[in-house]
């Protein structure tokens, strides 16, 4: 299946089209779910399991303001959710939806090619000023960009 995001479901609905055409949606689990098609792979990044879904779920724990429990697993759940945007709707959410989302949102734009530093920038600038909320977050993220975890890996 190829379903992408709609792209006039814009910044406003959470999706961001990352470099090279990829959509992906970001989200604040605290908030209902925007109108529309709902995703068909979610990624929670929460410090608690997240709420049952219809759609196929991966969770990786990570705690508000702070780094994933395991970073190699939260890594790969990463990685997966890149590779399932080619031909799923994929969210990535949070609690609030910025800090953790952004992180992960950002780690997906340095799968697409850009710099860990670049993708902060972009993140932020196509999704949440606000996004990647913590230092440690951005540390993150340029952590996950010297795994070479890139498309076409």
């Amino acid at each position: 299946m190829h379903d992408p995001w709609e792209i006039g479901a814009n910044r406003s609905a959470g999706v961001v089209v990352l470099p090279g055409g990829v959509r992906v949606r970001g989200r604040s689990l605290r908030r209902p779910l925007p109108p529309g098609p709902h995703p068909t792979y979610g990624l929670s990044l929460t410090g608690w399991p997240p709420p049952r879904t219809p759609w196929e779920n991966t969770w990786v724990g990570w705690p508000d303001f702070g780094l994933p429990a395991r970073w190699q697993s939260a890594a790969a759940a990463l990685v997966n959710a890149y590779d399932a945007c080619g031909t799923q709707r994929v969210e990535v959410a949070c609690g609030g939806g910025r800090g953790r989302t952004g992180t992960g949102l950002a780690c997906l734009a340095v799968c697409a090619g850009l710099s860990p530093t670049s993708a902060v920038e972009y993140v932020r600038a196509s999704y949440h000023p606000h996004a990647v909320e913590t230092p440690w977050q951005a540390w993150y993220v340029e952590w996950f960009g010297r795994q070479g975890l890139r498309a076409g890996r």
